[in-house]
């Protein structure tokens, strides 16, 4: 059953094994020089604000030109109320919007600003241009990606706070009890990164969803400001983006879309050349 939703971003409103292969093959010298995981100031957890919404980064990307993309929820650029989870039917910020990376979640000055970007591919504009009709799809493809600008890119590492990794892309899903991980940060949290992680266990998926959605449980709950945070599953692999709060039959669950999916959906359409997910330099250690 299809839970009813409401999305976590705060302020305003066959390709699948190839996306494991890419991300599996990606090596350390093909990848920029990454800043060192303890001082990089740009990473998975890094919050993002576009046209005044806070999101949450996932996981870092790369081109085969060396260009730098972070992740998160293309609802994050989305025009909707907080309720509306199609991106067939919403529209979105147009690509270039300039995207701003801080980690304490004050914008008060442009000084609390750690870097910039551009949006350069959403999920939710991609589907309005193909005419997507599955439901899944536009359902759960919920992936914006953000190039970094060329000035910011040396203070990017790829490592997810905390965690580590990610050491890979999972395309096998999750099960009843799975255990996850991930690293939200909200702005509700008024910057305390000691509430930032957390574990949780999966739901199971829903076969009803096509494998475009995995739901679960979080000890804390995702809030909103942590859409489009990454989860990790066992071993440290990527396995999906926060996107939605579920209120029934599951309250306080959340929701997140398939990466693999996402990821095949945007190495396809995209434009963007040799786009892969960057591993991180740190080992995953999943003790909290």
């Amino acid at each position: 059953m299809r839970l009813s939703r409401t999305l976590l971003a705060t302020g305003a409103s066959a390709l699948i094994a190839a996306a494991s292969l890419t991300a599996s093959t990606g090596s350390a010298e093909a990848a920029p020089s990454w800043a060192p995981a303890d001082s990089a100031a740009i990473h998975p957890g890094t919050m993002m604000y576009t046209d005044g919404a806070q999101c949450t980064a996932n996981f870092v990307y790369t081109d085969s030109a060396g260009g730098v993309y972070v992740g998160y929820a293309a609802h994050c650029a989305g025009k909707g109320a907080s309720t509306d989870t199609n991106g067939c039917n919403v529209d979105s910020v147009p690509l270039g919007t300039q995207v701003t990376f801080t980690n304490d979640g004050n914008l008060a000055s442009e000084g609390t600003a750690v870097g910039h970007g551009t949006l350069a591919y959403s999920s939710w504009i991609t589907e309005h241009a193909l005419g997507t009709k599955d439901a899944n799809t536009c359902a759960y493809n919920d992936l914006a990606l953000v190039k970094v600008d060329a000035a910011d890119v040396s203070k990017v590492n790829p490592s997810v706070p905390f965690w580590g990794g990610p050491t890979g892309i999972d395309t096998d899903g999750t099960k009843a009890g799975d255990r996850v991980w991930t690293f939200g940060n909200s702005s509700l949290r008024a910057g305390l990164t000691p509430l930032s992680p957390h574990t949780g266990i999966s739901l199971g998926d829903d076969a009803a969803d096509g494998g475009w959605s995995h739901p679960l449980y979080t000890v804390t709950p995702g809030v909103p400001g942590d859409s489009g945070s990454g989860f990790l599953s066992a071993g440290g692999k990527a396995v999906g983006v926060l996107s939605t709060l579920g209120l029934a039959p599951l309250p306080a669950s959340n929701n997140i879309g398939d990466l693999a999916k996402e990821l095949a959906f945007a190495q396809a359409h995209s434009g963007i050349s040799g786009l892969t997910l960057a591993l991180g330099t740190e080992p995953f250690n999943p003790i909290l």
